[in-house]
């Protein structure tokens, strides 16, 4: 319970914020996060708790293991102010205004098809292969490349006309000839993990260099965060102040240029 707390504290989550969230008293959060073991906590409030911090159990182990970067830092404070929605009201959890009707049958034939695919016999494979999907999603803006990595992977399928650009054609006609040789020498036996050890370490110490420069940030980002609330005479980010506050913290940061 002590990483927790920590936990908490570097993510900036007040008491109050984490009552509202988990739809109880101020003071019952303080005896819940006085308790000895999460288990002990009522099990919707706990699997609440879970879900705002993107972990699957409690133990000092999973706590310890997480990291606080600028991605998880948001992520976080986007559930925390929209709350928990039900999953079971399609028309609840998603807004579909101002979709196409041909956008809303797209997005409702994925979410039934990953249902499908979550209650399937492959149910734990299927899971982090979804929730890798997920992470893919949230990167799509930043990285081009995965819009390749789809496309390719629907013409290779069958679906898409192999002929077919939809995106920066000169990247995506490369990036497909790069990747259909990559698979082609994984197919045909001629790579093995020996002599890919070392790539493969550079690509783990890469990732590590990142994850590194990401914490980085995120410590900036709390100071500035906190620094931000203390010149509004604010003590937490709500649904009310976000937009005075993000935008405090852009002038905060500009100071420092």
């Amino acid at each position: 319970m002590k990483r927790l707390n920590e936990l908490l504290q570097e993510l900036g989550i007040s008491k109050v914020r984490l009552a509202k969230y988990l739809g109880v008293s101020r003071q019952m959060v303080y005896n819940y996060l006085e308790l000895d073991d999460l288990n002990k906590w009522p099990k919707e409030k706990k699997l609440l708790l879970f879900k705002l911090l993107d972990i699957d159990d409690g133990s000092d182990e999973t706590l310890s293991k997480v990291k606080v970067s600028t991605d998880y830092l948001m992520s976080v404070e986007n559930r925390l102010n929209q709350g928990v929605k039900s999953a079971s009201d399609l028309d609840s959890y998603f807004d579909l205004k101002g979709l196409e009707k041909e956008d809303q049958t797209l997005l409702a034939d994925i979410t039934y098809l990953l249902k499908e695919k979550l209650l399937d016999d492959y149910k734990e494979e299927n899971h982090y292969a979804i929730l890798y999907l997920y992470h893919m999603l949230q990167s799509l803006d930043n990285v081009p490349e995965i819009k390749y990595i789809f496309g390719y992977m629907s013409k290779t399928t069958g679906f898409t006309n192999p002929e077919e650009y939809k995106f920066q054609e000169e990247k995506q006609f490369i990036f497909e000839g790069i990747l259909y040789s990559a698979l082609t020498l994984y197919n045909n036996g001629g790579a093995s993990r020996s002599k890919l050890a070392e790539s493969h370490r550079r690509f783990v110490q890469e990732i590590e260099q990142k994850n590194e420069e990401k914490l980085s940030r995120t410590q900036q980002l709390n100071t500035i965060k906190i620094q931000a609330l203390k010149e509004l005479n604010y003590t937490e980010i709500n649904e009310n102040n976000a937009a005075e506050v993000f935008e405090k913290i852009a002038e905060i940061q500009s100071r420092k240029v």
